[in-house]
């Protein structure tokens, strides 16, 4: 039977590779998007999906793809945004907004997706987190806060819903080479790559197989759990 997927956050980077490797594992994928809509369609129609618009933060969007979606029995929870500076720097305005996207939006859609799981007795949701939430990053103090937080609801989550047969797990993403982390500078990418056991970046690719593997049946007796993707960083 096709399962269908969707995914937060897809347009682009770890999205687009999510939804990439989905399709190509036989799902019908729906390519969430907040405002990229060019590279969200030009996805889709890639992939043979749907763009979808859906602003994580927007009760109206959520509700909207509900009712687009019909049911899904995959929800990868990717919507994400960050800044960096210093805690006392960031503004309150930015910090509810990494807040928001990162741990609300991920609880908000879950919370209307899940129901129809509950009532099929099946369906699995991942959500990608970050390393920053297992150990903390300075000058990313919020972001980090935000990740951990959707550690936490991962596995209460799980706790919560196994008995209706769904399965609820975290993908930890460390260092991907993707455009939010384009800012640094050559310098500043060998000494990460100093920290990194492996020796090497990773690439969305690597995250997307980790997707992959956690919503197969392959990891059918695996839930509540942290998936760590990052080259050794966190060991």
């Amino acid at each position: 039977m096709l399962k269908i997927a969707l995914v937060t956050g897809g347009s682009g980077g770890i999205g687009a590779a999510v939804c990439r490797r989905l399709a190509a594992d036989g799902c019908f994928v729906y390519v969430g998007y907040s405002s990229s809509q060019g590279k969200a369609e030009a996805l889709a129609e890639e992939i043979g999906g749907k763009a979808l618009k859906l602003d994580v933060t927007s009760p109206a969007d959520i509700s909207n793809a509900a009712v687009l979606c019909g049911k899904v029995d995959i929800l990868v929870n990717n919507a994400g945004v960050s800044e960096i500076g210093l805690f006392d720097s960031i503004s309150d305005d930015s910090s509810r907004r990494i807040m928001d996207v990162n741990l609300v939006g991920a609880m908000s859609c879950a919370r209307t997706f899940v129901k129809s799981m509950i009532a099929r007795k099946s369906g699995c949701i991942v959500n990608i987190s970050s390393m920053w939430g297992q150990v903390g990053a300075s000058c990313e103090v919020d972001y980090s806060a935000s990740k951990a937080g959707l550690i936490g609801f991962t596995k209460a989550l799980a706790k919560e819903v196994a008995p209706s047969g769904i399965r609820v797990n975290c993908v930890s993403p460390g260092f991907i080479m993707t455009e939010m982390n384009s800012h640094f500078s050559e310098a500043d990418l060998e000494l990460i790559r100093e920290d990194i056991p492996l020796g090497i970046f990773g690439e969305p690719r690597h995250v997307a197989d980790a997707v992959a593997f956690l919503v197969s049946e392959q990891a059918e007796y695996i839930t509540g759990q942290i998936l760590a993707v990052n080259g050794g960083m966190v060991i």
